[in-house]
């Protein structure tokens, strides 16, 4: 099936692009999600928007985000989380958590979408988390989650 990625996708591709994927993997992942959308003639249009409004948001050089990325990797992010006995949270810490957390540490804006949790934090303590800045570029943020 042929569709158009509305966000980036890890190992498919980023917003904007036009790709092939199994009719299941569409149908039951990528489409409920709003990752992608099917592609059509009329598509093409939606493709352009994708791509103008993905520029906009991108960081454009690798300098840029080198830069971003010496800022972030010297943030010491902290979270405050209600967590029961045995340091288990009340649900889980949000890549949305984790952004405003590095926005109000002193950090730059960090985009939700880049943010890639490896799976998902539930305990206290300290966890790694990645920030895909641009192409080549990946910051590790060191998370410190704490008991409200």
């Amino acid at each position: 099936m042929k569709i158009i990625l509305t966000n980036e996708v890890s190992g498919l591709g980023i917003a904007g692009d036009v790709v092939d994927v199994r009719d299941g993997y569409a149908r039951n992942y990528l489409l409920p999600r709003g990752f992608a959308i099917r592609w059509t003639r009329g598509g093409e249009k939606d493709v352009e928007q994708i791509r103008r409004a993905r520029k906009i948001r991108e960081i454009a050089t690798i300098e840029q985000a080198n830069d971003v990325k010496a800022q972030l990797e010297g943030t010491r992010v902290r979270l405050k989380v209600r967590a029961g006995d045995g340091g288990r949270l009340f649900g889980s810490v949000t890549p949305s958590d984790i952004a405003t957390a590095v926005k109000s540490a002193g950090g730059p804006d960090v985009d939700k979408r880049r943010i890639e949790l490896g799976s998902p934090i539930k305990t206290l303590g300290a966890h790694e988390v990645s920030v895909r800045l641009h192409t080549d570029v990946v910051a590790k943020v060191g998370v410190e989650v704490q008991a409200a």
